[in-house]
């Protein structure tokens, strides 16, 4: 949960923001310069309405009790073009800034991903996956409204404003006079406004970014909750959540929706003073009737977009915040680049060796220090110790999700970090305790990684992973499809789907981190039994808690504390009644 300064603090750039903004409409100059022309056009046309009223009108007063109906009905005819002629461009005008909007959310939403693709794995460790959701969804949603619709409203309401108070100078500059008396008042209130009013758009979308990352967690973990009778704890959680975003969404609407009823408010005085000053005029014969009528109009014409511009200026403040929190994952720091002098990992033979390696997620927060062990190739090596002990850590190092502080890991005599990570990671297959598969066929779930791989190879990965009878009892055997996050088929059995995976992987290297936590110990064991003989000459890395299904490794590395306290074989660690001892004897006592 972000701090209370951190959700208070005002957006850092909107400048910037909005120029980055801006970018994304380079790829549509040419068409955003029609759209240009054409808003000039209609709105040209829509300010020649109130002039040909003005005439109509003083037609039929000059009339005398008999009114040119020729004339009048000749100006509202001409009118009535005139506005149908402006509603056709606006439309085009419309459909056509939807259809830019559409294309600029489409490539945001496409750079978004593809950054995602690229940011470390500790991007993901300390970011919510539903507040980045929300950046991927709502935010760019929030951002393609206002390019869809209020730049072009915004364009519309400046050539309104230029256009009408031109007309109004034109008909009377005294009265246009008067009508100036009112905007000093409504930009200063608009501009006191926007420094309010933005800082609680930044924290409605921080909100909703925290609600959206619960409720994914919550879902994910909806089994837990059931088991433990904890629904109602939960939905009071949420219920707090959800009260601090619906108190910041009506923040930012409150303050929001006040400024187009003041700005209107203010321009109503305005208004006001024109009837009144008007009416003076008229009296002094400085202006007629039509004149008045057709300044009112534009009057009118004038305040309105004023009135639009305030609620557009709101509508911004959120695009703008919204759109600083997508910049603001588009330049999260990315991986590490492969240095240039970096070489493929090629032939790899699978001998790994760590050298006094220290390393800490946090800076001066040591988890691994002064580590040094050494996996030949062939083996197979477990990484046993109690919790926190650092054993996943070590798979993450290996991996290079994260950098040694200190020393180095060798593959193959060496360094990890002279290797292209694709390289090193295409070295390894993994399967981790937090199964994954996707909306699928059970054939493409396994088949995932290698994209040659024939139904042959994939039957025979099911059969030594043993799910290959469960599959044959589905309606649809290999091509049965797989619910999202595999919701359908039991967690045992997405762990056997992913081994089958890895063993079908062609990788000289294997990581198995609590894979067989969710199967049984007599599964498990016929499983490593096939998976030694499926992985020979490979060295196999599992971390594993049940000590009694890795009495069969080549090498047992005991960790605590971040360091490798004991290493050996089953017999001899047992015969020398340390650590390992004192652990395994806890398991069966």
């Amino acid at each position: 949960m972000a701090s209370r300064d951190a959700v208070l603090k005002k957006p850092k750039d909107t400048k910037g923001t909005f120029i980055k903004l801006l970018r994304y409409l380079k790829d549509f100059k040419w068409i955003l310069a029609v759209v240009v022309v054409l808003s000039i056009t209609s709105n040209i046309l829509s300010l020649l309405g109130p002039s040909l009223a003005g005439n109509a009108i003083n037609e039929a007063a000059a009339g005398a009790g008999k009114v040119n109906f020729d004339k009048v009905y000749y100006y509202a005819k001409r009118m009535l073009l005139f506005y149908l002629a402006s509603s056709a461009l606006s439309i085009t005008i419309n459909v056509t800034m939807m259809y830019v909007s559409r294309h600029i959310a489409k490539k945001m939403r496409k750079d978004v991903f593809d950054k995602l693709m690229r940011l470390p794995v500790g991007f993901f460790d300390n970011n919510q996956a539903g507040d980045i959701i929300s950046r991927v969804s709502y935010d760019i949603d929030v951002i393609s409204t206002c390019l869809g619709t209020d730049i072009v409203s915004i364009l519309t309401s400046i050539v309104t404003v230029v256009g009408s108070f031109c007309m109004m100078i034109y008909i009377s500059p005294w009265l246009a006079l008067v009508s100036l008396i009112t905007i000093p008042a409504a930009t200063i209130y608009t501009t006191k406004m926007r420094k309010i009013t933005q800082p609680k758009f930044s924290k409605r979308s921080r909100k909703y970014g925290e609600m959206n990352g619960f409720v994914e967690e919550m879902f994910s973990g909806q089994k837990s909750i059931v088991a433990y009778a904890y629904e109602g704890k939960v939905a009071d959680k949420f219920d707090k959540i959800n009260h601090e975003a619906a108190d910041a969404y009506y923040d930012a609407a409150y303050y929001g929706m006040t400024m187009g009823p003041t700005v209107g408010f203010i321009n109503n005085i305005g208004l006001s003073l024109t009837a009144i000053f008007g009416s003076v005029l008229f009296m002094k014969n400085m202006i007629d009737l039509g004149g008045i009528s057709s300044f009112v109009l534009y009057s009118r014409k004038f305040s309105g977009p004023i009135n639009e511009i305030a609620n557009i200026v709101t509508e911004l403040y959120s695009a703008l915040s919204a759109a600083e929190r997508v910049f603001g994952l588009l330049e999260e720091t990315e991986e590490v680049a492969d240095t240039e002098s970096a070489r493929e990992l090629s032939n790899v033979r699978g001998n790994v060796e760590f050298q006094n390696v220290a390393f800490g997620y946090v800076k001066n927060k040591t988890i691994i220090h002064n580590l040094s062990m050494k996996a030949d190739a062939g083996k197979l090596i477990a990484i046993v110790g109690p919790t926190g002990a650092g054993k996943t850590t070590i798979i993450n190092l290996l991996m290079r999700f994260y950098d040694v502080d200190e020393g180095q890991i060798l593959v193959d005599g060496g360094e990890i970090r002279g290797y292209t990570r694709e390289s090193l990671r295409k070295a390894y297959a993994m399967v981790l305790q937090d199964t994954w598969v996707f909306k699928g066929t059970i054939f493409e779930n396994i088949a995932y990684g290698k994209e040659d791989a024939t139904m042959e190879e994939v039957v025979a990965a099911a059969k030594a992973a043993h799910i290959h009878p469960f599959i044959m009892r589905l309606p649809q055997g290999y091509q049965t499809v797989i619910s999202e996050d595999g919701g359908n088929i039991s967690k045992g059995q997405k762990q056997l789907l992913t081994i089958a995976r890895a063993m079908l992987y062609n990788a000289k290297m294997l990581i198995l981190d609590e894979a067989t936590s969710n199967v049984d110990t007599s599964t498990e064991r016929q499983i490593q039994k096939a998976m030694r003989e499926l992985m020979k000459d490979k060295t196999c890395f599992v971390i594993a808690h049940r000590l009694s299904t890795i009495q069969h490794a080549d090498m047992i590395l005991v960790v605590d504390h971040g360091d490798v306290v004991e290493q050996g074989d089953h017999e001899s660690l047992m015969a020398r009644k340390g650590f390992y001892y004192k652990l395994y004897a806890a398991q069966f006592e």
